[in-house]
């Protein structure tokens, strides 16, 4: 009898066992997943939120996936992915239909070159800058600099970062062929650690081991691109296919609350885009709003 009456518990334990474990796969396969690829400017922005947002909204999963700025247009269009993060407007890239898409501006990064410290370069024209990245000119004493040949370092082709250089830096010149890297990481390392090395990278990518030279007497800060002064930024996007519903729209709305942009974003290294005081088109136009807009 007491035989009998402890096989019965243990199978009474291991059914419910078996059950809270299909229960919890079954919670878990019923959760909403939300992916988010493309851009790697934006990656650690909607990483972060999408960690908070999680935490805040039960049986909601956010994955976060990199790839580049032409990845995410491509698979936001072809439906692959929920989220497409972009650092250029989808009308900027070739290949890719805007008008099945829908725009959500996240945040504002600028853009600014870095250069080697034994260059001796404080300030560059545009002119000038245009011609180091041609290579019209091949040595830093050109420019005003040490006598000190130039090292180009680009980021790779259809990075977000590099057409937003080449487009507001260059005046939409092409960089001339040089070595490329995937990462604004590693394009400081090489720059800090290479005599006469010269490349470009987002604002929270510049530190006291680079020299970064104003651009026409200009310095490369929030405050400057929020008036357009700084003119080397652009906007980080996040497209979808179509309006979005449901989870997806609470988390885009979240990304552009007050609590996101008052805190993730400038930590980050972003700027709010609340605190932008001019506006730019895809066609390059700039617009000056009004207070409070």
């Amino acid at each position: 009898m007491k035989r009998s009456w402890l096989i019965s518990a243990a199978i009474v334990l291991i059914a419910g066992g078996l059950l809270a474990f299909g229960y919890s796969n079954r919670s878990k396969e019923s959760g909403t997943n939300i992916t988010a690829v493309g851009s790697t400017a934006l990656q650690p922005l909607v990483e972060a939120a999408g960690e908070q947002f999680a935490a805040e909204n039960f049986g909601v999963f956010i994955n976060v996936q990199g790839g580049g700025t032409g990845t995410g247009l491509a698979q936001i269009q072809a439906g692959a992915v929920d989220l497409g993060d972009s650092d250029l407007f989808a009308e900027e890239k070739a290949g890719i239909n805007a008008k099945n898409l829908v725009d959500h501006r996240i945040a504002v990064v600028g853009v600014a070159p870095l250069v080697n410290k034994a260059a001796g370069i404080k300030n560059l024209t545009t002119e000038q800058l245009t011609k180091v990245f041609t290579k019209q000119v091949t040595n830093w004493r050109e420019v005003g600099g040490n006598d000190l040949p130039i090292v180009l370092v680009n980021r790779v082709a259809g990075s977000g970062t590099r057409a937003t250089f080449e487009k507001w830096g260059l005046n939409g010149a092409q960089s001339a062929e040089a070595q490329e890297q995937d990462s604004s990481g590693m394009v400081r390392s090489i720059v800090s650690s290479t005599p006469g090395a010269i490349s470009y990278a987002a604002f929270s990518y510049l530190d006291k081991t680079v020299d970064v030279p104003t651009l026409n007497g200009i310095k490369p800060t929030n405050a400057n691109v929020e008036t357009g002064a700084w003119p080397i930024w652009s906007y980080e996007h996040i497209y979808t296919k179509g309006q979005p519903k449901g989870a997806v729209k609470n988390f885009l709305q979240y990304l552009v609350s007050p609590k996101i942009q008052s805190t993730l974003v400038p930590q980050l290294g972003y700027i709010s885009i609340h605190d932008m005081q001019v506006e730019r088109s895809a066609d390059g136009k700039l617009t000056h709003l009004q207070p409070n807009n």
